[in-house]
């Protein structure tokens, strides 16, 4: 990686401002945390910070307040998980700028932990405004980004305060520009991408630069229905993007042209709605009734994926199957999870929806890298510079 990290700054006695994803996922009833996840993930660089008698200020996210104070996405409860898992106390400020945070950062000592309350509070965190990038830098000497999840995002807690503060990348950061770095650069080949999700709009950019770089394309999720379409193949009710139709014949021109492997899926299950009551069945391709919508691939594309798969060296997966939020439309996304986890590849699990799957189905840890970002991770994929990352410091520097 071509950016600092930690471990190029002297740490030691120094105020360090973090920026870690806590963006977890709370229990609508209670309000208690359901995966901390994201916690743990932050937990090495905080545990560094530590060992070396940093004082450590922590800043994230959570929820999607507008600019309000809202009770129920209070970091509280994180600060506490937090504690947990440090087994050592962190203290929880009310604010996460201003006169009384300052005095807290500055009653500190070397070691300690402060976590600040939701940055999203304040309108100004997403419109990335100077003064409020500047209140946060106030409270340290050195800016970390451990918050993969959010560097895609021009926020003043991103990209904002990086300019008033040394600003170097935490552990996993590092980690996942590296793994993801190599697998689009330096793959161990066959080279594979499998391709889910609703839309063809929202992967184009993904498409157009994988493949560049891949010798095998799966493609599977909603967005499968339009590239069906676009082979003249019946897709029912199944929404597709018909103003994408030219695009998806161009790409899988370019695929041909590139003697690159586009497999699309061979069978698939249907169901007059999605509806977690619906009567669905499983079908081939070519013979969906019109009057079903298509939600999910079936047993023989399953197959026909898993032959292809296992004689590739790196596989990178980014969006389901399926609609695999409902039970029965879940079942491609799961069979695949199962099938990547058995690979002996180099397997690469791009974030969003894809990753919340694997955790689900407690088989991260077979992966070689389950992606913390959903949308970071997307517009990586697509070959652009992160507004998080371009900040930082090079090494050179």
């Amino acid at each position: 990686m071509d950016k600092k990290t930690l471990r190029d700054i002297e740490v030691g006695g120094k105020r360090v401002l973090v920026r870690v994803d806590f963006n977890v996922p709370l229990d609508r009833e209670t309000g208690a945390i359901t995966d901390d996840i994201r916690i743990r993930a932050a937990l090495p660089t905080i545990d560094y910070l530590i060992g070396r008698g940093a004082t450590v200020v922590l800043c994230s996210h959570l929820g999607r307040p507008g600019g309000k104070i809202v009770d129920g996405l209070r970091l509280a409860p994180i600060g506490q998980r937090l504690s947990e898992l440090l087994s050592r106390p962190v203290s929880v400020a009310q604010e996460c700028v201003g006169p009384e945070v300052e005095a807290a950062v500055a009653g500190l000592k070397p070691g300690e932990v402060l976590l600040l309350e939701n940055l999203r509070f304040h309108i100004e965190e997403e419109r990335n405004d100077p003064a409020f990038a500047q209140a946060l830098g106030r409270l340290a000497d050195i800016y970390v980004n451990d918050a993969f999840g959010t560097m895609h995002r021009a926020h003043a807690s991103t990209e904002g305060v990086a300019r008033y503060l040394p600003a170097v990348a935490g552990f996993l950061v590092e980690k996942e520009l590296d793994v993801m770095g190599r697998s689009l650069n330096a793959p161990a080949r066959p080279f594979a991408a499998i391709i889910g999700g609703a839309k063809v709009s929202d992967k184009i950019a993904v498409l157009e630069n994988i493949l560049e770089r891949v010798d095998l394309l799966l493609i599977g999720g909603g967005m499968a229905s339009t590239f069906l379409k676009a082979q003249n193949l019946g897709v029912g009710r199944s929404a597709i993007e018909e103003d994408k139709l030219g695009v998806v014949a161009e790409l899988m021109e370019r695929a041909r042209g590139k003697g690159i492997r586009l497999s699309l899926p061979i069978d698939v299950v249907v169901a007059p709605s999605l509806d977690a009551d619906a009567v669905a069945r499983t079908v081939s391709v070519g013979e969906v009734p019109a009057d079903q919508l298509i939600a999910d691939i079936g047993p023989r594309t399953i197959e026909l994926f898993g032959r292809e798969l296992r004689s590739c060296g790196t596989v990178i997966w980014n969006g389901p199957m399926g609609v695999f939020e409902i039970a029965q439309f879940a079942r491609g996304t799961r069979d695949l999870v199962r099938l990547v986890a058995d690979l002996e590849a180099t397997t690469i699990i791009g974030g969003g929806s894809t990753a919340e799957a694997v955790e689900e189905m407690g088989l991260g840890g077979k992966m070689s890298h389950v992606s913390t970002g959903g949308g970071a991770a997307l517009e990586f994929l697509e070959g652009r510079t992160l507004p998080g990352v371009a900040v930082l410091l090079d090494k050179n520097d």
